[in-house]
């Protein structure tokens, strides 16, 4: 499969953006700390958000980056596309025309084709929202914040932590 870490990172900073962006815009810098990332990666994926329009960014000081959305309105798909990451696990370099740079298929070609049918459309299905209210993406977030400022605890600000976790869906 072709998903790299660019598509990864990028959902993770996209999650880590909407868990974070209650009081305002985000830096990349505090992203960056939190996950692990690289601040000029996350500059160049960033980039390619907002030329998408999955994110708003604000200059100076208190400025940062904003869904430009609802999470429930962006798909976990429509992040990976946006940094021009390919879902195409067929290993074809033609994949519409042909196999291993010949102009016909190979053998198995539809099998792969279907696989990366069904996991975009399994991208598809699942939103930013949804990924936040899972109970290990909280509880992963909350040590994390833990972790960069002890006694703080951004993610869960303003919300009752005990009964957001109690009527929290399963995690899957």
């Amino acid at each position: 499969m072709k998903l790299t870490t660019k598509g990864r990172y990028a959902v993770t900073a996209m999650l880590d953006l909407s868990l974070h962006n209650q009081k305002g815009p985000v830096s990349l810098a505090e992203i960056s700390e939190r996950q692990n990332i690289s601040l000029s990666y996350l500059e160049q994926l960033f980039s390619k958000l907002r030329k998408q329009g999955l994110v708003n960014s604000m200059r100076g000081p208190g400025g940062g980056y904003s869904l430009s959305r609802e999470p429930k309105d962006i798909a976990i798909s429509n992040i990976i596309m946006a940094v021009d990451e390919n879902l195409d696990v067929t290993n074809c370099g033609n994949a519409a025309g042909g196999c291993h740079e010949t102009t016909k298929r190979c053998l198995t070609h539809n099998l792969w084709m279907d696989l990366s049918h069904r996991i975009q459309d399994f991208l598809e299905g699942i939103s930013l929202e949804e990924m936040m209210s899972r109970k290990d993406v909280l509880a992963v977030a909350s040590r994390q914040d833990s972790d960069r400022t002890p006694g703080a605890n951004p993610v869960m600000n303003g919300v009752n932590s005990r009964e957001n976790l109690i009527n929290l869906p399963d995690a899957r």
